[in-house]
């Protein structure tokens, strides 16, 4: 929001968020310069911040020593923000902050320059509130804390730390605020010697506590007092009983058995993550932390959301094995807990029972006698069958890091079906045997081979352990993504959840699930809820990124993307993504256009995606030379649209007629249109590809086809049953009606899917050459400005 807007000088009730720089006078004044650029930076990068401004629901105001932002969208938004800013300033060791948060009314007023500034009791109080503050504290008032306190996700979060006396006497009632790692959870400074100098403070706030449950109880007997009573029930500590595995290091002189020293971390972080009083990160996010690379652990601790971390190393040599672990605090450095094992190689189950159940002790973990069991139990006596296993699961985790993947997956179902031939009760080899060919329907062979396989390898899980949490995730995976069986999945996902909470899949299915449904907040929270759980996952990231595309809530998908270059800084497509937001917020190129001359030169293999991306640059910039750059880029990997695979001759077309050549392009599009033919026969009931054939139909003008077929697809998938596909298979429908001169039918079918979540975005209507025959028709103007950033 600019500083000179005269709008803001009525009374308001605004939230306000103060930041300053802890010891910031002791600094010098370059160095004083350089922590504001740094704070600065952080700020504006928050996703919070981001959307709030685009909102125009957001004032900054410059401290001296911090800065001021003033929310008036909602409460949840300051709080929010900081958190993401304690989450951010992670990265910068020498910057320490501490943040007071209140809701208050201000009051707009002319400065000496003529703009607008902010005065008035929420600043004051919100002054007073971050005075209390050491450094990382996140403080926020209890005006403000009693609104977020009616919502039940917020109650684990927040503290309540009694009264504080501030300046003139004045009390303030306290909440500290401590999420995943987020915020300092001591007792501030000045909160603790007053409780230590005045007895009577005590009293008076016992007191205040003993009326509080008394109104509490009379209104939960009167039946609207659900909140207060969950108030009264939140803890008062943060939580400690969170740990991050770490990858273990490899002592053996056999550098090929790091697949067997990264199963045995990944078997003690499974057996971790079933016990439901822990929080425990997922795989994606420690395997960064490589072994053979300085450790800050401190920063991993706050980067992962834990209060412990476990890290050891492993030797293997013949039939012995040693094995070391230590679990440490890294906020004091203090190592809890240290022990080595010295046996046998067939003994590795009891080490790895043991390592887990000492963890749990130490963070005082209350265990089920279902928990306990797990704990013990042995996936197998066949070493050499576990050896397959764990290989096989290697496999199948390297196939998400290639193009395609498909030889890792071929190896993996070889590598596990010897698992399961060798010990026919191996329950974890066939939940992975599934996932193999589960992934390949999904991913790459669409074949019912693969669905029966996978279906095969349930039913052994159902006979083996029917109430698994590993069954009810493979049945809700199968189901998912063979059948797109929602409800059913839904369910299995739920079963799944209760016995594995802390994997992050069953969240992450769940909102990819809400999604498809329509479900869109609902989406939102699920797939932010994995995040949490798989915090440093890029690709988690990524999706979270799209469904605020189909929402067109274009500031949140940029921060998802800043985030998840901040992960993997060196993924060219993530970077080609971030840029690509404003030229679909927008319709501004440049971002793009800058993104693809820097990475071209460093990277000129690049990859399919990298070329799609510069491919569906260059129509839009109707540059012709870089466009052919781009297809010779491609090479001969398909071209794609959005989710919809084409040939390779297809976008040979389109950019033939960029240059005007149509009879080079005619000649291009039959190619395409026999290719799409066999595709259609070869999967008869995929939409998608009866979708791309009628499309190649519709820009060879064979009028009749095009539109029967592209109807055909669209009603085999109804936005009703998949809001996601069903919205694209729509917008290529209404392209299908513009390319074969039925413009008023795709005037309407562009109306209907630019009134719901969609891919149709603004830029995409005003710069993409395929809806170049509507141009000039008010009706499509008309549909295009309502996309216009505002």
């Amino acid at each position: 929001m600019s500083t000179e807007d005269p709008s803001r000088l009525e009374l308001e009730i605004a939230h306000v968020l103060l930041i300053d720089v802890v010891g910031y006078s002791k600094f010098l004044v370059n160095e004083q310069i350089e922590l504001l650029q740094d704070l600065n930076r952080i700020v504006r990068g928050t996703p919070r911040f981001l959307a709030a401004e685009a909102e125009n629901q957001l004032f900054r105001l410059p401290t001296g020593d911090g800065m001021a932002l003033v929310f008036f969208a909602n409460a949840e938004a300051p709080v929010e923000c900081a958190l993401e800013i304690s989450r951010a300033v992670t990265a910068y060791p020498h910057l320490q902050l501490r943040m007071g948060i209140h809701s208050g009314p201000v009051k707009g007023v002319p400065d000496v320059n003529d703009r607008v500034n902010f005065a008035g009791a929420g600043i004051n109080i919100a002054q007073r509130v971050l005075d209390c503050g050491d450094a990382g504290h996140i403080l926020l008032s209890a005006r403000l804390a009693e609104d977020l306190l009616a919502y039940r996700h917020w109650h684990p979060y927040l503290h309540d730390l009694g009264e504080c006396k501030v300046k003139h006497g004045v009390r303030l009632h306290l909440f500290n605020l401590c999420k995943d790692g987020e915020g300092n959870p001591t007792l501030p400074e000045k909160v603790r010697q007053q409780q230590r100098s005045s007895r009577s403070g005590w009293w008076r706030n016992r007191k205040r506590r003993t009326v509080t449950l008394s109104i509490a109880s009379v209104l939960i007997l009167a039946g609207v007092g659900l909140g207060l009573w969950a108030l009264l029930r939140a803890p008062t500590a943060p939580r400690e009983k969170s740990v991050a595995v770490l990858p273990f290091a490899n002592m053996s002189d056999e550098k090929g058995d790091a697949y067997f020293v990264d199963g045995i971390q990944e078997d003690i972080r499974t057996d971790l993550s079933k016990v439901a009083d822990l929080k425990v990160i997922s795989r994606t996010s420690v395997l960064q932390y490589k072994p053979d690379a300085p450790r800050n652990l401190r920063a991993i601790a706050k980067a992962l959301g834990v209060s412990y971390v476990l890290e050891g190393n492993v030797q293997r040599s013949g039939n012995r094995i040693r094995v070391h672990a230590q679990l440490i605090d890294p906020r004091t450095d203090a190592h809890l807990w240290a022990n080595r094992y010295d046996r046998e190689l067939a003994d590795v189950f009891a080490i790895q029972a043991e390592i887990a159940g000492e963890i749990a002790e130490q963070l005082k973990a209350t265990l089920s006698p279902k928990e306990k069991a797990a704990l013990e139990d042995r996936p197998t006596s066949d070493m050499v069958a576990y050896d397959l296993y764990v290989r096989g699961k290697a496999s199948i985790e390297a196939s998400n890091y290639t193009q395609h993947g498909k030889n890792d997956l071929d190896e993996a179902v070889n590598l596990l079906t010897q698992a399961t031939a060798r010990d026919p009760n191996f329950f974890l080899a066939y939940y992975e045997l599934a996932e193999a060919h589960d992934q390949f329907f999904h991913r790459l062979e669409p074949a019912p081979a693969h669905l029966a396989a996978a279906a095969a390898a349930i039913e052994v899980l159902q006979r083996l352990r029917p109430e698994a949490g590993e069954t009810h995730l493979a049945i809700a995976k199968h189901r998912y993504w063979g059948y797109l069986d929602y409800e059913h999945a839904r369910g299995e996902l739920q079963l799944a959840q209760s016995a594995l909470p802390n994997h992050p899949l069953p969240p992450l299915l769940t909102g990819y699930i809400d999604r498809r449904q329509g479900n869109w907040e609902s989406a939102l929270r699920n797939l932010t809820r994995a995040l949490e759980l798989d915090p440093r996952n890029a690709f988690i990231l990524r999706q979270i990124a799209l469904a605020y595309f189909s929402l067109r809530r274009f500031p949140e998908m940029a921060a998802s993307l800043d985030h998840a270059i901040e992960i993997t800084p060196e993924n060219a497509t993530i970077r080609l993504e971030r840029a690509a937001v404003d030229l679909e917020w927008r319709a501004d190129t440049k971002p793009l256009h800058d993104a693809v001359e820097s990475i071209i030169p460093a990277d000129p293999g690049g990859g399919a995606s990298v070329a799609t991306m510069w491919l569906y640059l260059a129509m839009c910039e109707r540059d012709f030379p870089r466009a052919k750059r781009a297809l010779d880029l491609l090479g001969q990997d398909a071209c794609y649209m959005e989710a919809v695979q084409f040939p390779r001759s297809w976008c040979e077309g389109e950019v033939a007629q960029l240059h005007g050549d149509e009879e080079g392009a005619r000649s291009a599009f039959l190619r395409a249109a026999k290719e799409a033919e066999k595709t259609v026969r070869d999967q008869p009931k995929q939409s998608a590809a009866i979708m791309a054939a009628a499309m190649i139909q519709a820009a060879l003008g064979n009028k009749e086809e095009a539109i029967r077929g592209g109807r055909e697809a669209a009603e085999m998938v109804p936005i009703s049953k998949d809001a996601v596909e069903g919205a694209l298979l729509r917008q290529y429908l209404a392209f299908i009606y513009a390319r074969t001169g039925e413009t008023g039918q795709a005037l309407e079918e562009l109306r209907a899917i630019t009134s719901i979540p969609s891919y149709a975005s603004y830029g995409n209507l005003r710069l993409s050459p395929e809806w170049d025959s509507l141009r000039g028709d008010p009706r499509f103007e008309e549909i295009v400005a309502s996309l216009a950033p505002k």
